[in-house]
């Protein structure tokens, strides 16, 4: 089954690639490897999913929005590289958690991209991972990831 088929199978929809916010590109092929920057989670309507762990967002909304950002990467894979088939490896995901410094479940938050990486790219969507609290996020959003991938060469035909 592909990536895309996986997708479809587990009811998921992928959002469109959302637009860079200043001066940097969301995706950047060097080689055969992919530098995803850092996405924040959205609503159907584009606005933010906002909020800081540990006083108004739970850890199972920090969980459902970073499964949202997990689409949203995927997303990014798909416009960059043109076919999620051609993702070899997630190599290394890094998630930022807008947190109170006494909140310490940070990696749950984090499962849920992981989970859905895992879920739609079976293997490959295995990786090295950093969930870490910070002090505020960009707009005040919940969560933000970014991660570096794999990618195979298109076949030649």
């Amino acid at each position: 089954m592909t990536p895309e088929e996986k997708l479809t199978s587990l009811g998921l929809v992928l959002p469109p690639a959302p637009e860079p916010l200043a001066h940097y590109r969301p995706a950047r092929l060097v080689g055969n490897t992919l530098y995803l920057s850092g996405q924040m989670p959205r609503n159907a309507d584009g606005s933010f999913i906002l909020g800081r762990l540990g006083s108004d967002a739970t850890a199972d909304e920090g969980y459902a929005a970073a499964r949202n950002i997990g689409l949203q990467l995927l997303s990014v894979v798909k416009a960059a590289v043109g076919d999620l088939s051609r993702v070899a490896a997630v190599a290394k995901v890094t998630g930022m958690v807008n947190a109170e410094p006494d909140f310490l479940d940070h990696a749950s938050v984090i499962n849920g991209c992981s989970d859905l990486l895992i879920d739609v790219l079976g293997e490959a969507g295995y990786h090295a991972r950093s969930a870490v609290g910070m002090g505020s996020l960009p707009f005040g959003v919940v969560v933000e990831i970014e991660a570096v991938l794999e990618i195979k060469p298109q076949d030649s035909e």
